[in-house]
């Protein structure tokens, strides 16, 4: 956890953010037309993106990452674009969000969980499973490997262990299979729509 948060930190405080784009990922962006609007979570929410979008159409959204300047500038973003009365922000780590309480009808992951050891893997999802209404929509992007590949990407997880965690608690609906490429490394990804049980 400690080597991981410093990398992203440092991420943050030299302005080298790969992820910084002005829009979420299309997949979001659908998700926004496709769904009625109601309570969303966005775990590693990062400079909050996806909670302004969500926000901008009526949904009333939660972020949470565990880098301070992420939610700090998250901040800034969500004050210009003035959605403050739709968007919460949390600093805090996604495999313990006791302080909150559900039910969501949402929650997406755009990069976070996939950056997990197992055990961290299961408390995470374990929070997710537990803010989600029954029947909510968990949509995860990650990064991924299988166990015979050499990592490509700087942060994968191998898919067989993510596949068996979120089946443990959710009915998968589609996994859509893709590649990434982040700063000139190339490797698999997928963007996988689960329900909770």
């Amino acid at each position: 956890m400690t080597d991981r948060f410093q990398r992203i930190r440092d991420r943050y405080l030299s302005g080298e953010i790969p992820w910084d784009h002005p829009e979420p990922p299309p997949e979001i962006i659908a998700l926004s037309r496709e769904l009625p609007p109601g309570r969303a979570i966005d775990l590693g929410c990062g400079l909050g993106r996806a909670c302004i979008w969500l926000a901008r159409t009526g949904w009333q959204v939660d972020g949470i990452d565990f880098i301070p300047e992420a939610i700090a500038m998250a901040a800034e973003r969500v004050a210009a674009a003035r959605v403050t009365d739709r968007v919460r922000l949390f600093v805090a780590d996604v495999t313990k969000l006791d302080f909150l309480t559900g039910p969501y009808d949402l929650a997406i992951d755009v990069g976070c969980g996939h950056g997990f050891a197992e055990p961290e893997l299961n408390a995470y999802l374990d929070e997710v499973h537990r803010l989600l209404r029954p029947d909510g929509l968990f949509v995860l992007f990650a990064h991924l490997r299988n166990s015979d590949q050499t990592e490509t990407l700087k942060t994968s997880i191998e898919q067989s262990t993510l596949m068996q965690a979120l089946r443990q608690r959710f009915t998968v609906e589609q996994f859509v299979p893709g590649e990434t490429v982040v700063m000139g490394n190339r490797g698999p990804s997928a963007w996988i729509y689960l329900r909770r049980m």
